[in-house]
């Protein structure tokens, strides 16, 4: 059987909902595809009990979201164990407890695809989908992969306000799709820098869009205090505010409950 083609198909899709569904079939990328099956047999050994997802990992959150969150790819133990964008790992520990406290998500953990977490008015994403040996996608799966991403922002579009891209791959990746999908994108493209904020004017007579760069919440930024807790927060509120969204500071007690 022929491997399934993003580029071809992406375009034809007309709901998120179709385009998860797709994404979680995808065989694209045959280098991707034998490494997240292969750590799926493995597994590491605290998961050794665990049936591993292994496959392609869907996006996130509101399918009418008006912030959307750029990661890199799915982690091996993490989001191709759990099936769901920085779940089950160390990142997402980081990321969602920060969330929680500005308003943008519903619970401070993300242990699973069934654990009754909800994003406010956001959704998770990622330029590549499957788990990449040693978290590095070629260029060519990236392009390849990138067709899905499009398709999202494309159908995002009515709503979306502000993104927020964590980390200079997904930088790199994410504004060529952006000057395809009805927004202006700046010659030569704006640099990647943690605190860079670039607001896109509209090339039709939809919104502009505001994007935040952001380091990414691996493990070697967040154990390193390169990226602190109270840094991220300050991001992601400043974004949701962005996208209209009733975000707090992070130090406050009262949270909004919009779903």
């Amino acid at each position: 059987m022929e491997p399934l083609d993003p580029g071809a198909l992406a375009p034809t899709v007309t709901s998120q909902t179709e385009l998860d569904d797709l994404v979680v079939r995808c065989d694209a990328c045959p280098r991707l595809v034998a490494w997240r099956e292969q750590v799926a047999r493995d597994r590491r050994r605290a998961y050794a009990d665990q049936t591993y997802w292994g496959r392609p990992v869907p996006s996130f959150g509101a399918e009418d979201a008006s912030l959307a969150i750029v990661g890199l790819a799915p982690a091996a133990h993490g989001g191709n164990r759990t099936g769901r964008m920085f779940t089950g790992d160390r990142a997402g520990d980081v990321l969602y407890a920060a969330m929680y406290e500005v308003g943008l998500a519903t619970a401070p953990t993300a242990t699973a695809r069934d654990d009754g977490l909800r994003l406010i008015g956001t959704r998770i994403t990622a330029p590549v989908h499957c788990a990449p040996p040693e978290n590095k996608p070629t260029p060519a799966e990236r392009d390849r992969c990138g067709s899905w991403l499009r398709r999202e922002l494309e159908l995002l579009r009515p709503t979306l306000r502000a993104v927020v891209v964590l980390g200079g791959f997904a930088w790199q990746a994410v504004f060529p799709i952006l000057a395809d999908t009805r927004w202006k994108v700046p010659v030569p493209r704006p640099r990647f820098g943690h605190g860079a904020r670039v607001r896109l004017p509209a090339s039709d007579d939809g919104p502009d869009l505001a994007v935040f760069g952001c380091f990414h919440v691996s493990q070697r930024n967040t154990f390193t205090g390169r990226l602190t807790p109270a840094v991220l927060r300050s991001v992601l509120a400043a974004a949701g505010r962005a996208a209209g969204l009733p975000t707090v500071d992070g130090e406050g007690s009262s949270r909004p409950t919009r779903r």
